[in-house]
């Protein structure tokens, strides 16, 4: 039965001339919102101030539906899990972490060492925006636009730290040497003092095939056009193993992530700012077993990639650039 779904999914794709073809980007994103009340049980309310940031852009989305061919069907995903949609969703609910977080689909964070789950003073979204399992990431999505969203649903972005946290399986303590000043030299001094975990991501060591990397760039894609380059990316889920010690999956591969890279103490978002430091991309993304297009590792920090201040309203986006989101345990 699987092969024959397959066989008629494949000749649905020849015929719309792709995984989305037959869409719009606009129908794409309701049928999105749906899954996120559905699924996750985002309000009403939540979703109206979701809609309306989604219509502020006529990028946003989970890749331009004429060129994006994503890696599996959310049916395939789950089948090849073991279920079906649905089944696949229940099975990555986790009560305690629900009444810790206040929320489905997020893990708390904390250190193992010295705390336990209920410790957690904040949590992090178990996938990547729109956090639902076997739905596509979004992406194309600007920095401030990533902000906005997380808001719309009383969250926000998360700190580089409190993301290599989630990745490494241990929230420690900020370390941002702040009286360096650029984030070129901060970014140095922390890799520096990290360089003897450099072979550490979520998964432990790297292995291929375990995470949402096996995918391919689109033949046309040209620098990085919205009508050249497909959001290639897995449902997301569909490689369990693919999970972080503390609970955050597919943080490697699927999509690259925002963070904020705060520059001094009052940019920073695990305190309360509103004015946030830089723009700081984490992760790898969908074609990263074939295509190793920078380093990377649970704790590193990137370059000043297209860098600009987190609430620019021309922050970089792109095909594989997407977000998840951080929520203050209260």
């Amino acid at each position: 039965m699987r092969q024959i779904t397959r066989l008629l999914t494949a000749l649905a794709l020849a015929v719309t001339g792709g995984s989305a073809g037959a869409q719009s980007l606009s129908d794409l994103n309701e049928t999105m919102f749906r899954e996120m009340q559905d699924v996750r049980g985002v309000s009403g309310a939540e979703i109206r101030r979701i809609r309306n940031i989604f219509a502020g852009s006529s990028y946003i989305g989970q890749g331009n539906p004429s060129v994006t061919r994503h890696a599996m069907t959310p049916e395939e995903a789950a089948g090849r899990i073991g279920g079906s949609v649905a089944a696949v969703q229940s099975s990555y609910r986790n009560a305690q972490w629900e009444r810790i977080c206040g929320g489905r689909y997020r893990a708390p964070l904390y250190d193992p060492a010295t705390q336990s789950p209920e410790d957690a003073e904040v949590c992090v979204d178990m996938f990547e925006y729109p956090n639902v399992p076997m739905v596509y990431p979004v992406v194309w999505v600007r920095a401030n636009e990533a902000h906005a969203l997380c808001q719309a649903e009383g969250g926000r972005m998360g700190d580089a730290h409190e993301w290599e946290g989630a990745a490494a399986g241990a929230l420690l303590e900020p370390d941002y040497a702040f009286h360096l000043g650029s984030p070129q030299a901060m970014r140095n001094w922390h890799n520096s003092r990290w360089s003897n975990t450099s072979n550490q991501y979520s998964i432990g060591s790297w292995r291929s095939g375990v995470c949402a990397t096996g995918s391919f760039k689109s033949s046309g894609c040209n620098g990085g056009s919205f009508n050249g380059c497909g959001s290639n990316t897995y449902p997301a889920g569909s490689f369990p193993q693919c999970r972080s010690p503390l609970g955050a999956y597919d943080i490697d591969g699927n999509a690259a992530e925002h963070m904020n890279l705060p520059l001094n103490e009052s940019q920073m978002a695990s305190r309360g700012s509103t004015t946030l430091g830089v723009t700081e991309m984490k992760g790898s993304w969908f074609i990263w077993d074939t295509v190793r297009a920078h380093e990377h590792w649970a704790r590193w920090r990137a370059p000043f990639w297209h860098g600009s201040r987190v609430l620019a309203t021309n922050s970089h986006r792109n095909y594989h650039l997407g977000f998840r989101c951080f929520h203050d345990v209260n």
